[in-house]
């Protein structure tokens, strides 16, 4: 990873790990923000248009009905972060024939929609917190690419992102190494909790880049990423 990549110390600081390569720390959250004119009016549009989806939702006998597609829509379009090629016919199609497709994509998918789908259903007895997040984890990965890379369980050696061959020291991004990982998560779980600071989108915003940054499990963090924000 390049130092000179990464030039903002107000949202990070790299860090020279052990083994001689660099390493990227986001900055604690939360951060300073400024709401200028343009955000302010996203913001209020996109409220505007949540609170008319949250009425049509209470008018249905089951809500579950509205939130399935967005669910499902959702759920190809996340996964494609990491290479699958399901589109959402193939999604619904499966799910409507008797014995269910052994493709591997799919598997990939409809396991994004179980573990969404678990979760919301979790939250009436757990909290959103780092725990929940690695139930989350463990059901996104079961039976699929990366399900030897511990499921449910954060990394405790050093990962990165780069391409077939990278490694940390050529890698174009270098995530926390074990202790600054553990130090970021704590603080990640600290700002689920805050909830009177920041528009509920805002937080989700946040609370998405920041845990793609710390990039915690060894394999399925595209595909994760999600359990932090639109269960919030």
């Amino acid at each position: 990873m390049n130092p000179a990549d990464f030039h903002a110390p107000s949202a990070e600081r790299v860090f020279q790990a052990p083994g001689g390569y660099a390493a990227f720390i986001p900055a604690p959250l939360p951060p300073e923000l400024t709401y200028d004119g343009a955000l302010v009016l996203a913001l209020s549009r996109a409220d505007a248009a949540l609170s008319e989806l949250s009425g049509l939702g209470r008018q249905l006998p089951n809500p579950h009905l509205l939130i399935a597609p967005y669910m499902r829509r959702e759920a190809v379009l996340s996964s494609r972060i990491e290479g699958t090629r399901t589109s959402l016919s193939d999604l619904l199609l499966d799910e409507v024939e008797t014995e269910r497709t052994q493709d591997a994509d799919i598997q990939e998918v409809r396991n994004y929609v179980d573990a969404l789908e678990y979760g919301l259903e979790r939250l009436r007895e757990l909290p959103l917190s780092l725990r929940l997040v690695r139930e989350l984890h463990e059901r996104l990965m079961r039976g699929v690419r990366g399900d030897k890379a511990t499921p449910g369980e954060f990394r405790r050696s050093q990962n990165w992102i780069g391409p077939a061959n990278s490694t940390p020291a050529t890698a174009p991004y270098v995530p926390p190494p074990h202790p600054e990982m553990i130090e970021a998560l704590g603080n990640w779980e600290e700002f689920l909790h805050e909830r009177d600071r920041f528009p509920d989108l805002i937080q989700c915003a946040l609370m998405h880049e920041q845990f793609e940054a710390i990039h915690p499990f060894l394999d399925g963090n595209g595909r994760s990423v999600w359990g932090a924000s639109p269960i919030l």
